[in-house]
């Protein structure tokens, strides 16, 4: 019996990580220059995010790799590379708690938290990237508030927001299976 869950619980990390490397390859993305946000994207590793904290860590740390592999700017890797936070984050309150997902209000609040921290993991990236001079002009011109803080740090907490949505909807039917 132990053996048929474990087997489980890889195939499903493996599909996961599948999905995190074919989505931002394929799905449209939203470009708000000089940000931009492909739909989903976090999909999947919100839901292994619910699974456990070791599949939270494997699909984010794959999916960081598909984005290197795929050749995406390395600010953009970096970026992927934060999902781990909040996916452990996110994976060890929901070990510890498994009762925020039963009532609307406790995973609304589970959601905007880490979105937040998912949001502020990444402006720190681009942060870095921006005093560093390793941005492109458009950031520059809008300036750090507008590139950094408003299409950065609040795009990626709708944006999280939006996908973790997505992940319990699709969770949600599935998790019992």
């Amino acid at each position: 019996m132990y053996n048929r869950i474990k087997v489980k619980i890889i195939t499903t990390s493996a599909l996961l990580c599948a999905l995190g490397i074919l989505i931002p390859m394929t799905f449209p993305s939203i470009r708000i220059e000089p940000a931009s946000f492909t739909l989903a994207s976090h999909v999947p590793v919100i839901i292994a995010m619910f699974i456990s904290p070791a599949v939270a860590a494997f699909v984010a740390i794959v999916t960081t790799l598909g984005f290197l592999v795929a050749g995406f700017p390395i600010v953009i890797v970096l970026r992927a590379a934060t999902h781990l936070i909040f996916a452990l984050v996110g994976s060890f309150m929901l070990k510890k708690n498994n009762n925020i997902m039963l009532s609307f209000k406790n995973t609304a609040l589970f959601s905007i938290f880490i979105s937040l921290i998912h949001a502020a993991s990444e402006v720190a990236i681009v942060t870095y990237f921006y005093w560093a001079s390793g941005m492109t002009d458009v950031y520059y011109q809008k300036g750090y508030l507008v590139s950094v803080i408003l299409l950065v740090g609040v795009g990626t907490v709708v944006h999280s927001m939006i996908d973790f949505s997505i992940a319990v909807f699709v969770w949600k039917p599935l998790q019992h299976v």
